[in-house]
């Protein structure tokens, strides 16, 4: 077996766990995860206090009353439908909880939102206790093998462990040992009311990502100071509800991966409970690795498992190359998008459980499928085509695939869309897809075809702004920019500011050191990005001195040597220039698209030449549209 660390079993208290994968509870479908072999399946998330514990909702019921006994008790037997543990996360929101009066926190103040937030009492706290030991009792008298205890990311416990939040004055603040005194209690009264044998796993934040916030030192000695009342502990980073701190929660491709190991191996290295971590492991042989080097007991998989849930067992079959790599967008994940098109890039079926199935069906008739255009959406039609059992031909007029994503994986802080399409082209060679490159597909060749259906994914143009000197030397589209990376001169503007354009910048300034200014039309820069993708752009251009950004300004004129530039005061400026990069947006191939249509009864039009987006609706659309064929 390649991995046998990953897949050698773990005893936890009394119990085997078969493998060392932990499946968070990020998401709603524990089916897929469990069916894909993870060792640990965390079956969501419950409320530890009704009416005072809920983000979600004051109304949000208790999973473990009368009439939700039967629909918790789904999420157990979802859970071990092959072969894993059912466990669940306990969590309270604590100040931050959804209520019709009042919420319960370390320290007493009025919310954003108007909601009174009161310090906590000794009675609030003997509430609030009882519930915690009601809730994990009936945990497990519904039949969970195991709980989750969540006591990072800011809910309750942590605001308590945490100087961030906790201001109190009294024997519940101040010192290390008086913060961590009701977070103590709370795992004193959920191991009474579980019993010695069964397990108690905790999540915690080895470091919060915010000024004043928790100090490492602290958070290991609370672990220590509670390890004979959990049987195993997870180690996260950063917080929820900051969303400044929560880029480096939930990470971006700015990020490195694992960045939490570090903070696990000493962890590690002073308990005597296993120990797992959570964050961007995004492969098995990252995995494997650290269990190899004994720096982890466990990998928890997230994001990773929203990609591909048989992610576990297509690395314990040696299938890694079969793995739909994460792209750590952050699409999949509500608070970026405030929930706004939820979605995983890769995954299609990720939070549309309901119209795509886990694998797509065989189809009735066999048909001839022609794809015009191997970007991701033309890719994934033809793969899933295929699949179906679809005799495809894909035509591309370049002599490579991957459409856009070409030139963007050879980006820097792209290596999690490089991954993503060596899989793609993994999969095009194992496939019966008839790729034909360096052939450009015209009206005439498809009625050739006697296709029974086409599907044009053409993609798109970078668009050229009508500014004067457009056509000069120094000038360059970003594409060029990327991949001819030795041509792009020390100083440089970028007109526009979008996502394309402030990675292309970033890059150059921190890495190449080039000195860049990017202008911008817009007030913002990547507006197209979701927020938590927007800001750990900023953190990144806020340590990076040699990028500027001019917002509200518009590129007046391109000269020999530099470009005249307006702002929204009607100031002019020259800014000297031996290379101008045009990231100006892209442009739908709508003309050529258009072409295609009253040859084959069966067009459709995917992806980028229908509006540019991004990957998760290219790849979204050409998964439905060859499903359906």
């Amino acid at each position: 077996m390649k991995y046998p660390n990953l897949f050698s079993p773990i005893k936890i208290n009394d119990m085997i766990i078969r493998n060392r994968i932990v499946a968070t509870p990020m998401g709603h479908n524990f089916s897929d995860k469990a069916l894909g072999g993870a060792g640990i399946v965390i079956a969501g998330s419950v409320i530890a206090e009704p009416g005072r514990s809920s983000f979600a909702s004051p109304d949000e019921l208790y999973a473990f009353s009368k009439y939700q006994l039967e629909k918790t008790r789904e999420r157990i037997l979802l859970a071990q439908q092959a072969g894993a543990k059912a466990s669940v996360e306990i969590g309270h929101a604590g100040q931050y909880a959804r209520v019709k009066d009042y919420a319960k926190g370390p320290v007493g103040f009025i919310r954003e939102d108007g909601v009174e937030v009161k310090e906590m009492t000794e009675e609030m706290m003997e509430e609030t206790l009882d519930w915690y030991a009601k809730t994990a009792a009936d945990a497990k008298k519904l039949g969970f093998d195991m709980i989750f205890m969540h006591f990072g990311h800011g809910w309750l416990a942590a605001e308590f462990l945490s100087p961030y939040f906790n201001k109190r004055t009294d024997e519940y603040g101040g010192s290390f040992e008086n913060r961590a005194r009701f977070p103590k209690r709370i795992l004193e009264r959920v191991r009474a009311a579980v019993g010695p044998k069964f397990p108690v796993d905790m999540r915690i934040s080895a470091t919060e990502w915010v000024k004043g916030g928790i100090e490492f030192e602290d958070v290991l000695a609370f672990i220590k100071m509670v390890e004979h009342l959990i049987d195993t502990v997870q180690i996260s980073c950063g917080l929820d509800l900051v969303h400044e701190a929560n880029v480096h929660m939930a990470t971006t491709n700015f990020e490195e991966h694992m960045p939490n190991a570090k903070y696990a191996k000493i962890v590690r290295e002073n308990v005597n409970i296993p120990v797992s971590v959570v964050g961007a492991i995004m492969n098995p042989e990252e995995a494997e690795q650290l269990l190899a080097d004994g720096i982890v007991d466990l990998v928890a998989l997230g994001r990773p498992l929203a990609a591909d849930p048989e992610w576990p067992k297509k690395a314990r079959e040696d299938s890694e190359e079969d793995i739909v790599p994460c792209i750590r967008c952050l699409q999949c994940y509500h608070i970026a998008s405030n929930r706004w098109n939820v979605g995983c890039s890769v995954n299609p079926r990720y939070a549309n459980e309901s119209f795509i199935p886990l694998k797509p069906g065989k189809a009735e008739r066999r048909k001839k499928v022609v794809v015009i255009g191997a970007g991701p959406a033309g890719l994934k039609a033809a793969l899933v085509a295929e699949q179906r059992g679809h005799e495809v031909i894909l035509l591309e007029k370049n002599p490579y695939v991957g459409g856009a994503i070409h030139s963007v994986a050879m980006e820097h802080y792209k290596t999690d869309i490089l991954a993503y399409l060596n899989y793609l082209i993994t999969q095009l060679k194992k496939s019966n897809i008839d790729v034909r490159l360096n052939t450009e597909a015209t009206p005439e060749m498809i009625n050739e075809t006697r296709a029974d259906a086409v599907i044009v994914a053409v993609g798109s143009t970078p668009f050229t702004p009508p500014v004067p000197g457009i056509d000069k030397k120094l000038v360059m589209n970003f594409y060029d920019a990327i991949e001819q990376e030795e041509r792009v001169g020390q100083e440089v503007v970028i007109l526009g500011g979008g996502t394309i354009g402030s990675e292309i910048g970033l890059e150059l300034a921190s890495l190449r050191k080039k000195h860049v200014t990017v202008i911008e039309l817009a007030g913002e820069i990547a507006a197209q990005g979701n927020m938590l993708y927007r800001i750990a752009l900023r953190q990144k251009i806020e340590q990076t001195p040699a990028l500027n950004f001019m917002l509200n300004t518009g590129c007046q004129e391109i000269r020999e040597d530099g470009v005249l530039v307006k702002t929204k005061q009607c100031e002019e400026k020259f800014i000297p220039a031996d290379t101008v990069i045009i990231a100006t947006g892209l442009r739908p191939n709508k003309t050529v698209a258009d072409s295609f249509y009253g040859i084959i009864p069966e067009t459709f039009i995917i992806g980028d030449c229908k509006q540019p987006r991004k990957i998760m609706e290219a790849t979204l659309e050409g998964y439905c549209i060859a499903a359906n064929l």
